[in-house]
């Protein structure tokens, strides 16, 4: 059984902010339409669902109709540990490209190393690592 799968509404974003964490995360992105589901309640070229799946997984589309899109409050999504420091680094600061950073990725006297960012997307992060990294 997988682990939990956040799956993201997007006001007409969806094929932008997942490519966007394909870039940062790699993997595989599978995208499908509305027209590839022959649902007429949106743009055919809006997203219908859409899966990342890799070191990172995560699942999304475009809002349909009166569905409210991602507003994260409240929440981080935690990345702690998942990989190695190095590429947790990197995540760090591809996912603060064009966002913010709430808290630098910096050493923490219980002796491991976190930070926290917002995504471009509105998406809250906390990344770390223990040790020296």
């Amino acid at each position: 059984m997988a682990g939990l799968v956040p799956y993201l509404f997007f006001p007409g974003t969806a094929r932008q902010a997942l490519e966007f964490y394909r870039s940062i995360f790699g993997g595989d992105l599978i995208v499908n339409t509305y027209a590839d589901f022959d649902r007429t309640d949106g743009p055919g070229d809006a997203v219908a669902h859409a899966m990342l799946t890799g070191p990172v997984q995560l699942f999304g589309s475009d809002v349909a109709g009166d569905q409210p899109p991602v507003a994260v409050e409240g929440v981080m999504f935690s990345l702690l540990g998942t990989a190695q420091p190095e590429a947790l680094r990197t995540w760090f600061l591809g996912l603060a490209d064009g966002g913010r950073v709430v808290d630098p990725l910096q050493p923490r006297p219980w002796g491991a190393s976190d930070g926290q960012v917002v995504d471009r997307f509105g998406v809250h992060w906390l990344i770390g690592f223990e040790g020296d990294g």
